[in-house]
């Protein structure tokens, strides 16, 4: 009688539920997804919770295969030498196999006031506590937006169309993923839009009140309500646990996905730091990265040597609005290039990218296994940085 084989994967997003849909191709492989939540968190579209224009959740049942186990708790600590998990619940768990795809959250702000005064905008629950803040709010009221990523433009953007009165604070250059083509044209829809875009090396926070937001040059803004972008950070549950991470704190692997510690622990998605040099914070390399870290448990599982990281990039695109966005394209190396398409074609490819996302992981809970994706090479420039021993490009860039 052939052994079954307990495979836990740690976190419910992209990277997580790709993992899980992709594992339930053996029948001898019972999987266990842990999330806290009870739904998939469509993160890409939590700009359009807060502006009122989508929910943001997909029931699992839509992403999810029927074979894999959902369980709604929360990890609380690894126990790598016993292979087991201590649940917040109070309950235990053990497995043959954990796949560490816990994700990101808001990175602690170090300014000061930001953490009283501000709302991070990086998690469903913080989406959720700002959305009546916002509704609560005069329609006159000034709204500044601090952090001018994908995250800050498009809730910029979003707040504007809906009639607020929007200024984004880059602290720095608006869009620095963006090519210089493309912040033009980023910059011109947000004008349009009626967003004050405050750029350039002194357009940095220093602090914030309750109805004030500082500049380093001194100024200072009215803000009914602040909302902080800047940045990512992960969850501590790798340094809780004892497991080597990078000075961020997500799991440090080798480029099979493969924790340097144990190698019954595969980490995919924004928590994971592949070499020390992490992939950028999004769903277009967590979904592929689910993908690779279920293939490599399940090479290890027929006895295989598992596949590296051979990780493609093609674009970001960014929602500016319900009517206009940007597809900015990309170097396989995730270098953008002069290329983008703008305006209602930006917007409608922008809405094929977030229904498309949803679909493919919901073809994979009905294909397991159909994902290629991953498979496709990202070019040469990854091994040319490991060779080197350089820094990633993409570890400045995070969606």
């Amino acid at each position: 009688m052939t052994e079954n084989t307990e495979v836990i994967v740690i976190g419910g997003g992209y990277a997580g539920v790709m993992a899980a849909n992709r594992l339930a191709q053996r029948d001898d492989v019972t999987v266990t997804l842990v999330n806290p939540r009870p739904d998939f968190v469509h993160r890409i579209r939590l700009h359009q919770l807060v502006g009122g224009t989508d929910a943001a959740v997909v029931d699992y049942r839509e992403v999810l295969a029927e074979s894999v186990r959902l369980l709604v708790d929360t990890v609380d600590r690894i126990d790598a030498p016993e292979a087991g998990l201590m649940l917040r619940s109070g309950g235990t768990l053990t497995y043959d196999h954990l796949i560490y795809a816990v994700g990101s959250g808001s990175a602690d702000p170090q300014v000061p006031g930001a953490a009283e005064f501000a709302h991070p905008l990086a998690t469903f629950e913080e989406a959720t506590r700002l959305r009546p803040i916002l509704d609560s709010a005069p329609a006159t009221a000034a709204v500044t937006v601090v952090g001018a990523g994908p995250t800050g433009i498009e809730t910029a953007a979003e707040l504007a169309e809906a009639g607020r009165a929007v200024t984004l604070v880059c602290g720095g250059v608006l869009g620095p993923y963006l090519h210089a083509r493309g912040r033009r044209s980023v910059a011109k829809t947000l004008a349009k839009l009626g967003v004050t875009v405050l750029d350039g090396p002194d357009t940095k926070v220093t602090a914030v009140t309750r109805d004030t937001v500082e500049l380093s040059d001194g100024r200072e803004l009215p803000s009914h309500v602040t909302i902080w972008t800047v940045g990512f950070g992960v969850p501590d549950l790798a340094v809780r646990s004892g497991l080597t991470t990078d000075a961020q704190g997500r799991l440090l692997t080798d480029e099979t996905l493969t924790s340097v510690d144990d190698v019954r622990i595969v980490a995919a998605g924004d928590s994971a730091a592949p070499s020390g040099l992490p992939l950028r914070m999004s769903c277009q390399a967590a979904m592929p990265m689910g993908a690779r870290a279920a293939d490599t448990v399940l090479s290890r599982i027929a006895g295989e040597r598992p596949d590296t990281l051979n990780q493609s990039f093609a674009a970001q695109c960014i929602s500016l609005g319900r009517r206009t966005g940007i597809f900015q394209f990309a170097t396989r190396a995730d270098v953008a290039v002069w290329f983008n398409i703008d305006g209602r074609l930006g917007a409608k490819l922008k809405e094929t990218v977030c229904k498309g996302v949803v679909k493919h992981l919901a073809d994979e809970a009905h294909n397991p296994g159909g994902y290629r994706l991953h498979r496709m090479s990202g070019g040469d420039t990854r091994r040319q940085l490991l060779q080197a021993g350089g820094p990633s490009p993409a570890l400045a860039h995070t969606e």
